[in-house]
C-alpha cells in the first residue's frame, strides 16, 4: 500500500504538466466567455497573427460568426482570408508537408489547445516570450523553454503598454477558450435549469418516501 501510494505521489508532477504546463510562470487568466467584445477582438488578433501557421480545423468560419454576433459578411471579409464560403472549416493555406520541411514541425492545430493546456496556460505563454540571442528566431519562452516560434506578438507588444498588452493576449486566451468548447456558456444555462428541476423533483419525492415509510417508522 505504501508503495502504490509513493508512485501515486509521484505521478503528480506528470499529471500537472499534462494538465496545463507545471511552470512557476503560469498565472490565472481571468477568462469570460459572456464576454462577446473580447472574443471578437480576440478572433481578429488570432486571424491576423496566427493564422498563418496554426489552424481551427475543427471549427467552422459560420460557428464562430453566430455564437460571437459577427455577420457572416464580416467574417468573411475580415477573419475568412482561405475560403469564400463561410461553412467551411478554418484551415490555413500552408501545406503540412511544406510546413514541416520549413519548420521541422508542422504548426499544430490550435483548436481544442486551450481544453487540453488550459486557458491559464495559453495566456502565460502568450506573455512570457523574451529575447533570445541564442534561439533562432531571437525569442524565447519562459514557459515553453526552447519553442521553436517566433514571438509574432513583438510588434504589437511594442505598440501597447503591458496592460494594454496582456488585455490584447487575453482577449486571444478567450477566443481559443470559446474555439475549443462553444457550447460551454449555454451548457452551463442549462445546467442551472436541469439543477433546479431535479430540486424541486426531489420535494415530492422526499414527501412519497415519506409516506411510503410511515408505517414502517
Amino acid at each position: 500500500m505504501k508503495k502504490l501510494a509513493v508512485v501515486l505521489l509521484s505521478c503528480l508532477p506528470m499529471l500537472a504538466m499534462a494538465a496545463g504546463g507545471y511552470n512557476e510562470h503560469v498565472e490565472r487568466a481571468p477568462v469570460n466567455l459572456k464576454d462577446k467584445a473580447s472574443m471578437q477582438r480576440g478572433a481578429q488578433l488570432f486571424m491576423n497573427y496566427c493564422m498563418g501557421c496554426h489552424s481551427l480545423e475543427y471549427e467552422r468560419y459560420v460557428r464562430v460568426g453566430t455564437g460571437l454576433n459577427i455577420p457572416e459578411e464580416l467574417v468573411l471579409k475580415h477573419l475568412n482570408f482561405t475560403s469564400d464560403r463561410i461553412g467551411d472549416t478554418m484551415q490555413i493555406a500552408m501545406p503540412k508537408d511544406e510546413a514541416a520541411a520549413w519548420f521541422g514541425a508542422a504548426p499544430p492545430d490550435l483548436t481544442n489547445t486551450a481544453r487540453l493546456r488550459t486557458p491559464d496556460w495559453v495566456y502565460s505563454y502568450l506573455i512570457n516570450f523574451y529575447e533570445d540571442e541564442e534561439q533562432p528566431y531571437g525569442y524565447n519562452n519562459r514557459v515553453f523553454e526552447n519553442v521553436g516560434m517566433p514571438h509574432v506578438m513583438a510588434a504589437v507588444e511594442e505598440e501597447l503598454g503591458e496592460q494594454e498588452f496582456r488585455r490584447a493576449m487575453l482577449d486571444i486566451t478567450n477566443f481559443l477558450t470559446y474555439v475549443g468548447e462553444p457550447v460551454r456558456v449555454q451548457a452551463e444555462r442549462i445546467g442551472v435549469y436541469v439543477l433546479a428541476f431535479l430540486f424541486l423533483l426531489w420535494i415530492p419525492a422526499y414527501l412519497l418516501k415519506k409516506e411510503y415509510w410511515k408505517d414502517v417508522e
